[in-house]
């Protein structure tokens, strides 16, 4: 039998609204081994579906400690029950989305994409002939 060479996973974070608020929305995280460095969140507003594709390692260290630059911040906080959360924080010209996760299914996920390319081992998956013929393209 193949081993996976993906994996996904189905949540439900809270969006933080303008006004404080917070509504559920629907996501779902996917990891792939032929792009070991990433992985890929899609976001259903409803009307549309959105992907931003960011590091697995910048995921798996807003876990515990503040983490970011640019277009996606990651950090661990509590909600109001106390319980773990992990806040990601996406920009684009477009606008800006605050959302939280529990810290638990987020950790869950990473460590599946552990267990599928430990970390440090993801050049042995990347396919440089196929990242060159891209970059020539």
């Amino acid at each position: 039998m193949d081993a996976p060479v993906s994996l996904t996973r189905a949540l439900t974070l809270e969006l933080i609204t303008s006004e404080g608020g917070v509504r559920p929305l629907d996501a779902e995280l996917r990891y792939d081994k032929r792009d070991p460095y990433a992985v890929a969140a899609s976001f259903d507003t409803g009307a549309t579906s959105v992907c931003w594709v960011f590091g697995r390692d910048l995921l798996a260290r807003g876990l515990f400690s503040p983490t970011g630059e640019g277009d996606v911040h990651v950090w661990p906080c509590l909600d109001a029950s106390g319980r773990a959360v992990t806040m990601i924080e996406l920009n684009s010209p477009e606008g800006k989305a605050l959302m939280q996760a529990q810290s638990q299914e987020l950790f869950d996920f990473l460590r599946r994409a552990e267990a599928l390319v430990p970390s440090g081992s993801e050049t042995m998956h990347v396919d440089m002939d196929q990242v060159l013929a891209q970059l020539f393209a």
